[in-house]
Protein backbone atom coordinates (compact mmCIF):
# COMPACT_ATOMS: atom_id res chain seq x y z
CA UNK A 1 0.00 0.00 0.00
CA UNK A 2 2.78 2.46 0.89
CA UNK A 3 4.46 1.72 -2.44
CA UNK A 4 1.22 2.43 -4.33
CA UNK A 5 0.65 5.68 -2.40
CA UNK A 6 4.21 6.75 -3.15
CA UNK A 7 3.74 5.93 -6.85
CA UNK A 8 0.46 7.89 -7.02
CA UNK A 9 2.09 10.93 -5.41
CA UNK A 10 4.99 10.67 -7.86
CA UNK A 11 2.72 10.51 -10.93
CA UNK A 12 0.23 13.11 -9.61
CA UNK A 13 -2.60 12.20 -11.98
CA UNK A 14 -5.23 14.06 -9.98
CA UNK A 15 -3.25 17.27 -9.68
CA UNK A 16 -2.55 17.19 -13.41
CA UNK A 17 -6.26 16.87 -14.14
CA UNK A 18 -7.01 19.80 -11.83
CA UNK A 19 -4.35 21.91 -13.57
CA UNK A 20 -5.81 21.10 -16.98
CA UNK A 21 -9.38 21.80 -15.88
CA UNK A 22 -8.48 25.14 -14.29
CA UNK A 23 -6.39 26.19 -17.28
CA UNK A 24 -9.36 25.45 -19.54
CA UNK A 25 -11.76 27.22 -17.15
CA UNK A 26 -9.64 30.39 -17.04
CA UNK A 27 -9.15 30.32 -20.82
CA UNK A 28 -12.91 30.28 -21.40
CA UNK A 29 -13.58 33.26 -19.12
CA UNK A 30 -12.58 35.89 -21.64
CA UNK A 31 -13.04 39.30 -20.02
CA UNK A 32 -15.07 37.91 -17.12
CA UNK A 33 -13.34 38.07 -13.74
CA UNK A 34 -13.41 34.76 -11.86
CA UNK A 35 -14.90 34.69 -8.38
CA UNK A 36 -15.25 32.02 -5.70
CA UNK A 37 -13.00 29.60 -7.55
CA UNK A 38 -12.18 27.69 -4.37
CA UNK A 39 -15.85 27.12 -3.59
CA UNK A 40 -16.55 26.14 -7.20
CA UNK A 41 -13.76 23.55 -7.25
CA UNK A 42 -14.69 22.12 -3.86
CA UNK A 43 -18.36 21.87 -4.84
CA UNK A 44 -17.30 19.86 -7.89
CA UNK A 45 -14.67 17.65 -6.27
CA UNK A 46 -15.75 17.06 -2.67
CA UNK A 47 -19.05 15.27 -3.38
CA UNK A 48 -17.34 12.88 -5.79
CA UNK A 49 -14.63 12.18 -3.22
CA UNK A 50 -17.23 11.50 -0.54
CA UNK A 51 -19.27 9.23 -2.82
CA UNK A 52 -16.19 7.23 -3.82
CA UNK A 53 -15.01 6.79 -0.23
CA UNK A 54 -18.49 5.86 0.99
CA UNK A 55 -18.68 3.18 -1.72
CA UNK A 56 -15.18 1.97 -0.81
CA UNK A 57 -16.17 1.73 2.85
CA UNK A 58 -19.51 0.03 2.11
CA UNK A 59 -21.28 3.08 3.59
CA UNK A 60 -19.53 2.61 6.93
CA UNK A 61 -19.16 6.20 8.12
CA UNK A 62 -16.53 5.41 10.74
CA UNK A 63 -14.35 3.65 8.18
CA UNK A 64 -14.96 6.40 5.59
CA UNK A 65 -14.03 9.11 8.08
CA UNK A 66 -10.85 7.23 8.91
CA UNK A 67 -9.97 6.86 5.22
CA UNK A 68 -10.53 10.59 4.70
CA UNK A 69 -8.65 11.57 7.85
CA UNK A 70 -11.58 13.50 9.30
CA UNK A 71 -13.85 12.81 12.25
CA UNK A 72 -17.22 11.15 11.75
CA UNK A 73 -19.20 14.26 12.74
CA UNK A 74 -17.43 16.25 10.01
CA UNK A 75 -18.13 13.49 7.51
CA UNK A 76 -21.81 13.43 8.47
CA UNK A 77 -22.03 17.21 8.05
CA UNK A 78 -20.44 17.01 4.59
CA UNK A 79 -22.71 14.14 3.54
CA UNK A 80 -25.71 16.17 4.64
CA UNK A 81 -24.45 19.31 2.86
CA UNK A 82 -24.26 17.45 -0.45
CA UNK A 83 -27.35 15.31 0.22
CA UNK A 84 -25.34 12.08 -0.03
CA UNK A 85 -27.03 9.07 1.54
Amino acid sequence: MAKLTSQIRKNKPLSEQVKKALKKYFATLGDTNPANVYEMVMAEVEPELLIAVMKYSNNNQSKAANVLGINRATLRKKLHRYNIK
